[in-house]
């Protein structure tokens, strides 16, 4: 297979990196809205009281309507307009966010939840395909995508921050009205610095196949979260199968259709394909990992929100660092090795959290978390860089959806997959729990969860309740080790796909200025 020929392109000028700022504004919200609500659970609960399903439903149909509408709006910013849909999105989530903030109900915060998710959906796509017709030499384009990386990130470290603060100080729908003044900025700025593009031979939207779509990937992650929380079951199956078969039918419907809602031929390039595979391990691991964490740092550890919030921030500092660090590093080495060899960092990471034993140790999983992290940083940009340049210009917002929605599959199995571990260990160490003077129902929670063990330890006196807190938290550590060990596996072996899959795809290589079928025709 040979070497993808490097191809340079116009340079940027100060206009696109002061667009790039702009841009930056969006990543910054989508995350941040990710992590403030964790903290606002407990006031909007005592505010509006809802159930314990429609809590659930609060806090995780934002992530399933993100998570189903991606690739169709990423496809339909390719039809009316990238710029167009960002700023109509931005409407929409400013809109929705004060829905949110002044909901006097469970149900309408359910569905503001829902609101903002279908709006969240046009931020990432639009933004990412954006930068790939602002930034047409690959190499600024691969420092553009990094700097678009690491303000998720950013906005990551920033959300619980802000959010502690303004619960503080506020309601619990002050968390929501961030957004406001932001989106506002973006309206102003956007027309101003961010140039408009559509692929000017785009068919209609066919409906059918976003209707496919969307039953496909909300099917399948309404029972991959299933079984996160309760284990493989009948209606976990019966979603994720029936998912399988939307799927499946949208497929071939594509295959059919003269204007594909995504054309499949883009599966055929190595890079494009390996690179979505890179993307999704990256995400098992990293979403897998900040569920382990956040409850190794509250329930292990015995920290508030916030506190465990302020831990997080090293972390959020080594992925901006490398992602700031990653393009410079591509210059010179092809973008292969660069991914494998922060992958491999990344192992070291989970090794020392596989490490890792009590309160002595939080010096170990800081250090640990913030290495994984400066590690997986190379793959989410090289990947990303990857799958969104190795495409037509006019099809980057069809590309930049199917990398976001990796990124959520990814994510969803990781927590589903190593949630599920974790669980299983730690049952299996609790099961033969048995304290005098407890109820049957009170130690069924405590061998249940770890949460479950530290609320019933609270009720107990000092000696029994030390005991139980004891037990479960070495249960918990055990089950700890023993996914962080599970994530050197995946990542290595991430590692070893990057190295070989990606070997032939030089630093500022650009396929996608050639045809599909002749970057196709050459990787083959």
């Amino acid at each position: 297979m040979p070497d993808v020929a490097v191809l340079a392109g116009p340079r940027a000028t100060r206009r696109e990196w002061t667009g790039l700022a702009v841009i930056a504004l969006p990543c910054l919200l989508y995350s941040m809205d990710l992590t403030v609500l964790n903290l606002a659970v407990p006031h909007l609960s005592a505010e509006l009281k809802p159930s314990s399903s429609q809590l659930l439903w609060i806090v995780d149909i934002y992530g399933f309507l993100l998570a189903g509408s991606l690739i169709t709006m990423g496809t339909l910013g390719d039809r009316i307009g990238r710029r167009r849909l960002l700023l109509i999105g931005a409407v929409a989530f400013a809109i929705a966010s004060v829905f949110a903030a002044f909901s006097t109900s469970a149900e309408m915060l359910i569905v503001a939840r829902a609101l903002l998710g279908i709006a969240a959906a046009t931020l990432a796509p639009s933004t990412l395909s954006l930068i790939r017709n602002m930034f047409l030499d690959p190499k600024e384009r691969t420092i553009a995508i990094g700097v678009w990386i690491a303000s998720f990130s950013a906005g990551g470290a920033i959300g619980p921050l802000a959010g502690g603060i303004l619960l503080s100080y506020f309601w619990w729908g002050s968390v929501f009205l961030v957004a406001v003044p932001l989106m506002a900025a973006l309206l102003v700025l956007g027309p101003l610095f961010l140039p408009e593009y559509r692929d000017p031979q785009a068919g209609r939207l066919d409906i059918l196949s976003v209707a496919l779509s969307l039953v496909a990937v909300l099917s399948v992650m309404y029972g991959i979260k299933r079984i996160a929380e309760h284990g493989l079951g009948r209606e976990a199956a019966f979603a994720i199968v029936f998912g399988l078969a939307a799927g499946a039918a949208f497929v071939l419907r594509q295959q059919r259709l003269r204007n594909p809602l995504i054309d499949l031929r883009l599966f055929r390039s190595r890079a494009f394909s390996a690179s979505l595979a890179v993307n999704i391990l990256g995400f098992f691991v990293a979403f897998g990992s900040f569920l382990f964490i956040a409850q190794y740092f509250q329930l292990v550890l015995g920290m508030e929100p916030l506190e465990a919030g302020l831990w997080t921030v090293p972390s959020a500092i080594a992925f901006i660092a490398s992602s700031t660090l990653t393009p410079i590093v591509a210059s010179r080495v092809r973008p292969a090795y660069v991914m494998a060899a922060g992958l491999a960092l990344a192992a070291a990471g989970f090794l020392v959290l596989a490490g890792i034993g009590g309160q002595a140790d939080l010096a170990a999983i800081v250090i640990g978390y913030a290495v994984f992290s400066f590690g997986l940083a190379p793959a989410f940009t090289l990947a990303t860089d990857l799958i969104v340049g190795t495409v037509e210009p006019e099809q980057a917002g069809a590309a930049a959806g199917l990398a976001e929605t990796s990124s959520e599959f990814g994510g969803a199995l990781g927590i589903a997959i190593l949630g599920s571990v974790i669980t299983s260990i730690y049952r299996g160490s609790m099961a033969g729990l048995a304290v005098d003077g407890v109820a049957a129902q009170e130690i069924d929670a405590a061998r249940d969860t770890l949460g479950g063990a530290v609320a019933v330890a609270m009720a107990l006196p000092d000696k029994l309740g030390s005991d139980l807190l004891d037990k479960a938290r070495g249960a918990f550590i055990q089950a700890f080790h023993m996914t962080a060990a599970i994530c050197v596996l995946v990542v290595l072996a991430a590692a070893i796909f990057a190295a070989l899959l990606l070997r032939n795809v030089r630093a500022g290589s650009d396929p996608g200025q050639q045809s599909t079928r002749a970057a196709t025709a050459a990787e083959q």
